[in-house]
């Protein structure tokens, strides 16, 4: 598949199998059996790799597979509010939003608006970034979360760092999310920074696709044990 193929087409269930050396993607696998075939990203030790997601150039019917999903997986914990990460938590946070009936959802930036506030912040980082930024909440914002049961969603969990922040930027404004949503949980080594944080977090995370840490096979790739 050429690079601007990915993340454009949900395959019907059944195809293609978990346990076969995989050459350039991924088959990732929904709720249902359906499959999204996603591109397989070397790491920097040659040996190992990780599917990766970049949902804001997903195809619309794959961003409302994703939605529906997560949004029927976060129904159970009863959400008031969605607050999105940035920056592509954003598209998806939106979009589950709608799906649970809400009329807005909140973004969180790393933009500094002038009217932000510096203790409404915390650092940030992410596998993909490698740099530190801040994570804002907008202020005017505050009356929405209070006393509201938040679910907090990004695109993708894999160290965790991020989801970190945003936990951690919640309890900055009295918050404590009753649920952590992704669509795609990036093996599972997210699971140690949040049970750091505290051990409850790991128990309230939900994603659409898991997605395991790959390892070199001969000419392809095969999901480590």
């Amino acid at each position: 598949m050429q690079p601007h193929d990915f993340w454009q087409t949900i395959y019907p269930a059944g195809t293609p199998d978990d346990d076969r050396p995989f050459s350039d993607a991924y088959p990732a696998r929904l709720a249902d059996g359906r499959r999204l075939l996603l591109p397989i990203r070397a790491l920097a030790d040659g040996r190992h790799g990780l599917a990766s997601l970049i949902v804001n150039q997903a195809s619309f019917e794959v961003l409302a597979a994703l939605a529906d999903d997560l949004a029927a997986r976060l129904r159970p914990h009863a959400p008031d509010v969605v607050v999105g990460l940035p920056t592509l938590g954003l598209t998806l946070a939106a979009a589950v939003a709608e799906r649970l009936g809400h009329s807005r959802y909140v973004p969180c930036g790393t933009s500094r608006k002038f009217w932000y506030v510096e203790e409404l912040s915390v650092p940030m980082s992410s596998v993909t970034t490698h740099h530190v930024k801040r994570l804002y909440v907008d202020p005017r914002m505050l009356p929405l979360l209070k006393g509201r049961r938040v679910a907090l969603v990004d695109d993708v969990i894999s160290s965790g760092t991020s989801i970190v922040a945003g936990l951690s930027l919640m309890a900055a404004v009295g918050v404590e999310p009753v649920a952590v949503g992704a669509a795609m949980l990036q093996t599972d080594r997210w699971r140690a920074a949040l049970t750091d944080l505290s051990p409850v977090w790991p128990d309230r995370v939900v994603g659409s696709l898991a997605t395991p840490l790959l390892e070199r096979a001969g000419d392809g790739w095969r999901a480590t044990p």
